[in-house]
């Protein structure tokens, strides 16, 4: 039984959905930590719906803190409670997705999945398993869990943009060229990456820029 995630909305601003923006939030925060993004993303996405879902489970303890899975090296959680929790989240995001582009009315590749942290990590996870491509993934500050397995799970290759600040104390930095040679690996044909410099575990002007350039034109908008 999957979970119904609780999403905010910016709807577009010209009135007409053409696309749609899901924001996917990280460990600790919810949907409007990142919906703000929408106000200088709307007016260059005019027709583009902006929706960002909290993910399933409330942090004890953070009554506006939400998780897709535990970290066992943040909240004492074992491994076993962070895989089966990621394994529902992953459910609930799926059927999250499915349930979004029925009721507005969009296909796969009018959609694209915008990622922070815990959010890339999702968003890196699910896309390429489900059916149908998205027309993108734009990751910021994550990491691409369980690279080993990718390969031979995949079934949809969208565009990735991966970004990074070179000064991420929580993320290891490391971790974008990591993915983005295990996605390589995997026959992601177009998979671009982006280094904010001087910038710790954040979204930094440059790099809301290049995710910019990159909807665009993924969207073809």
């Amino acid at each position: 039984m999957t979970r119904v995630l609780n999403a905010l909305r910016k709807e577009p601003v010209s009135g007409s959905t053409r696309s749609v923006v899901v924001f996917v939030h990280g460990y600790g925060a919810n949907g409007a930590d990142l919906l703000g993004l929408a106000d200088p993303l709307a007016e260059h996405l005019p027709d583009t719906l902006f929706v960002a879902p909290d993910a399933p489970e409330q942090i004890p303890g953070m009554p506006n803190g939400f998780q897709w899975f535990p970290i066992p090296w943040i909240d004492g959680s074992s491994e076993e409670e962070a895989m089966r929790g990621m394994a529902a989240a992953v459910d609930d995001f799926d059927a999250f997705l499915d349930a979004l582009m029925v009721d507005e009315d969009v296909l796969p590749e009018q959609v694209v999945l915008f990622g922070f942290s815990q959010g890339t990590m999702m968003s890196l996870h699910v896309a390429p398993r489900r059916e149908d491509p998205v027309a993108g993934i734009v990751a910021f500050s994550g990491r691409l869990l369980s690279p080993e397995t990718l390969e031979d799970e995949v079934i949809s290759r969208m565009p990735i943009l991966l970004v990074h600040g070179d000064a991420d104390d929580v993320v290891p930095p490391q971790s974008l060229p990591q993915a983005a040679e295990a996605l390589q690996a995997a026959e992601f044909k177009e998979v671009y990456a982006h280094i904010m410099k001087g910038t710790g575990h954040g979204i930094a002007p440059d790099g809301l820029s290049v995710a910019l350039a990159f909807m665009r034109d993924k969207l073809s908008l």
